[in-house]
C-alpha cells in the first residue's frame, strides 16, 4: 500500500513540472519582465529666485515665495536681484536661475526673440509654472511740481525703473509712442526715489503690483500726485501693444489716493527652466496655492495668486510639473500651453 501511495506522489510531482515547463515554454522560457519605470531627476539642493530691484514688489513677492519652497521641499532658496522681467527671462533661458518671475510683455518679447534687447536670441527653455498678480502702470510726482498727467512730462526728468524691467522696457517705448519728448533715467526703483527727493528728478515711474512700497515711502517723504496712461494715449498704447489692457488703480490701493486712477496693466506669471524636475515643480506649484497666506504676508499683491488665474496665460507654454497640478485640480488650460515635452 505504502509503495503505490509513494508511486502515485512521483507521477503527480513529474505531471506539476512537466506542467511548468509547457507554461515556460509557452511564454519563451522567460517570466514577464516588470514595466518600466520612468526615472526621475534628481532634486537640486538649492535654488534661486530672480527677481528685481529691492523695494519693488517683485522683490518682496520672491522673498514670500522662497519661504515657501523651503518650506514645502526643503530645498534652500535664495532671491536675486535682477533688472527685471527681461533679465529673468535671460537668466532661466540660460540656466543661471532655476526660477523667475516676468510680465508677460517682456516674456512674449523674450520667448520670440523680438526687441533689442534679446539680440535675436529665442528664450525658449522657459516655462509658466504659476500665475502671480496684475501689474499696473504707475506714474507720480511731488504735488508741488505741477505734474497732473503724462502729457505734463515733456521736457521733464523722469525715472522708469531698471532697464529690465517691465517699466524700463515699455515707460520709454509708450513716451515716444505719445510724442511726449522727456528725459527717462533707469535705476532701482530705491535709488529713482532718493534721486526724485533730492530734485534729480521731476517725477517717477514702475510697474508692479500694488501696492508699490516705495510709492508708499516717497508719500511719507512728501505728498504726491499718481496718474496712469489714461483716455486717448491709453486706446493708442493697448493698440500697439496688444499684452497692455486699460486697468484701474483704486483708491484703496494707497493712503494718499482719494480716488480711482485709470491706467494699463499686465499679468505676472512665475517661470522655471524647463528641465527642473516634474515633480519638484509639481510640489512647489502646489505649495504656492496652499500656503498662500504666507504669499500675502510677503506682499498683498499675492492675494492674485490663485489657480484660476493660470489661464491668463495663454500662449507661454507650461512646465509638465505645473500642468498635473491644475488637471488635477480641474483647471482646463489652453492647448496652446502645453508644451512638446508633455507627456499624459
Amino acid at each position: 500500500m505504502l509503495k503505490k501511495r509513494r508511486i502515485l506522489a512521483w507521477i503527480v510531482t513529474v505531471v506539476f513540472v512537466l506542467g511548468l515547463a509547457v507554461a515556460a515554454g509557452c511564454g519563451g522560457g522567460k517570466a514577464p519582465a516588470p514595466a518600466p519605470q520612468e526615472e526621475k531627476k534628481p532634486w537640486p539642493t538649492s535654488m534661486t529666485i530672480g527677481a528685481a530691484s529691492i523695494g519693488g514688489t517683485y522683490y518682496l513677492y520672491a522673498g514670500g515665495w522662497s519661504q515657501v519652497i523651503e518650506k514645502v521641499t526643503g530645498i534652500p532658496t535664495a532671491v536675486e536681484v535682477t533688472g527685471g522681467p527681461n533679465h529673468n527671462m535671460q537668466l532661466v533661458h540660460n540656466g543661471d536661475l532655476e526660477l523667475g518671475m516676468v510680465t508677460m510683455g517682456p516674456a512674449f518679447e523674450g520667448w520670440n526673440g523680438e526687441g533689442d534687447w534679446t539680440q535675436g536670441v529665442k528664450m525658449t527653455n522657459v516655462r509658466a509654472i504659476f500665475p502671480m498678480y496684475t501689474t499696473y502702470s504707475q506714474w507720480w510726482a511731488f504735488k508741488d511740481s505741477g505734474i497732473r498727467s503724462i502729457t505734463d512730462l515733456a521736457g521733464k526728468r523722469v525715472g522708469v525703473g531698471p532697464a529690465g524691467g517691465t517699466a524700463g522696457t515699455y515707460h520709454p517705448r509708450i513716451l515716444e509712442l505719445l510724442g511726449i519728448n522727456a528725459t527717462v533715467r533707469h535705476a532701482g526703483i530705491g535709488d529713482l526715489v532718493a534721486q526724485h527727493q533730492d530734485g534729480q528728478l521731476d517725477a517717477n515711474s514702475f510697474a508692479a503690483g500694488i501696492p508699490v512700497s516705495s510709492v508708499m515711502e516717497a508719500a511719507a517723504q512728501k505728498e504726491l500726485v499718481l496718474f496712469g496712461v489714461d483716455g486717448e494715449a491709453r486706446d493708442k498704447v493697448c493698440a500697439e501693444w496688444p499684452f497692455w489692457s486699460p486697468s484701474v488703480i483704486p483708491a484703496g490701493a494707497y493712503d494718499f489716493l482719494t480716488e480711482d486712477v485709470q491706467t494699463i496693466e499686465m499679468w505676472n506669471m512665475a517661470i522655471a527652466h524647463k528641465d527642473l524636475p516634474d515633480d519638484l515643480v509639481y510640489e512647489i506649484v502646489k505649495g504656492v496655492f496652499e500656503n498662500r497666506e504666507m504669499m500675502i504676508t510677503a506682499h498683498p499683491a499675492a492675494k492674485e495668486t490663485l489657480a484660476e488665474n493660470v489661464v491668463k496665460n495663454t500662449w507661454l507654454p507650461m512646465h509638465p510639473g505645473a500642468i498635473k497640478y491644475y488637471e488635477e485640480i480641474g483647471i482646463e488650460l489652453p492647448a496652446e500651453v502645453y508644451p512638446a515635452e508633455y507627456k499624459k
